[in-house]
């Protein structure tokens, strides 16, 4: 092999390398980007999370005063009923 040979195979291995160490540091930044980003999904993943929780509180909440209310409702009705019967009972009474 001669001196020349030597030459252009060092420069070919060279540049080779030199693609090779670029290709690599652009993966590494590349990685960076997308773990920067996976970051930022995973504390936007956690304040879903919390939001949530939060929100099935209030509906539970709201929920159990519905409930609450329905069952007021209920009781008014029938108390109105029995006023109602009451008032027919005393004016057939008075007939």
């Amino acid at each position: 092999m001669s001196d020349t040979e030597l030459q252009d195979g060092l420069v070919a291995a060279t540049a080779r390398f030199d693609r090779a160490v670029a290709r690599l540091d652009q993966s590494v930044k590349n990685l960076g980007s997308r773990l920067r980003q996976h970051n930022r999904i995973e504390v936007d993943t956690q304040r879903l999370v919390h939001e949530r929780a939060r929100l099935a509180t209030e509906l539970d909440k709201t929920a159990a005063r519905a409930k609450r209310l329905d069952d007021s409702a209920h009781e008014v009705s029938r108390r109105l009923v029995v006023a109602m019967e009451t008032v027919r009972e005393v004016l057939a009474k008075a007939e």
